[in-house]
């Protein structure tokens, strides 16, 4: 942590016209949320199968032989996308005849195909300070042994959360599968939570700087936060309304 802090310093420091008047160290509370859901691939639908589920709706079609005929492609070609069609209930087999499913012709009218995928695990970390869930690279996460203490203004109520509402999770669950996704036609979205289980609440350690820019006089607050690996403007944002008017008294 100490070399840490010696290059932040540094980097502060660079322009002259900057004197740290305070540093301090402390914690903020992260709770991992362990969220199981259901996703879905979504994509453009591609032209034959738009020509298939219009085949079918309009007229009447008992295997895909037929349908083989009608479109002039190959049977095998058609053989895979009505099985395809059939699993994900975009059709289904009515008095011999396929039909679409009310999900088919939703899907066709908006040409939008969307295959579900299996249920998938993630952890989501979640900060009573922040009101929100953090996008955390798990890659890059450290332990501590020796933390400093908690930080001086914790919401205690929002630290007992374990609950959360469903839009939160979906949106936090999209935003870190966002960042993975490869640029294409097809997208990934969430479109059920399963299941959440509220785990351990790990403490995780903060960096404060109180600078004076001595050319314009004013007092500022840079805050490192060591689990996003970047300054945090919300807890800056936080303690410059809470303590501003008093650094002023302290510190010049």
């Amino acid at each position: 942590m100490s070399k840490l802090q010696q290059r932040l310093i540094r980097e502060l420091q660079q322009n002259r016209n900057i004197k740290i008047v305070k540093t301090d160290e402390w914690s903020i509370p992260i709770r991992t949320v362990e969220v199981t859901y259901e996703p879905v691939r979504r994509s453009t639908m591609d032209v034959l199968m738009s020509m298939l589920l219009i085949s079918i709706q309009e007229a009447d079609f008992a295997n895909a032989q037929d349908l083989s005929e009608l479109l002039l492609v190959d049977p095998l070609f058609i053989e895979d996308l009505v099985s395809k069609m059939s699993r994900v209930s975009l059709i289904e087999q009515k008095e011999g005849f396929y039909r679409l499913t009310s999900k088919g012709q939703q899907q066709l009218e908006r040409g939008i195909f969307e295959e579900e995928l299996d249920v998938e695990m993630a952890n989501l970390y979640y900060s009573p300070c922040h009101l929100t869930f953090l996008a955390v690279d798990e890659d890059n996460m450290e332990e501590y042994d020796d933390l400093p203490e908690l930080y001086r203004y914790v919401d205690e109520e929002a630290e007992k959360q374990e609950h959360f509402e469903e839009a939160m999770l979906i949106e936090a669950l999209q935003q870190e599968d966002d960042k993975e996704a490869v640029a294409g036609a097809s997208q990934k979205i969430i479109a059920k939570i399963v299941q959440t289980d509220a785990k351990q609440i790990n403490d995780s350690p903060c960096l404060e700087f109180v600078l004076h820019d001595k050319e314009q006089d004013i007092l500022f607050v840079r805050i490192w936060n060591t689990l996003l690996n970047q300054w945090d403007s919300h807890l800056e944002q936080q303690l410059t309304e809470k303590e501003q008017l008093e650094w002023r008294k302290q510190y010049l």
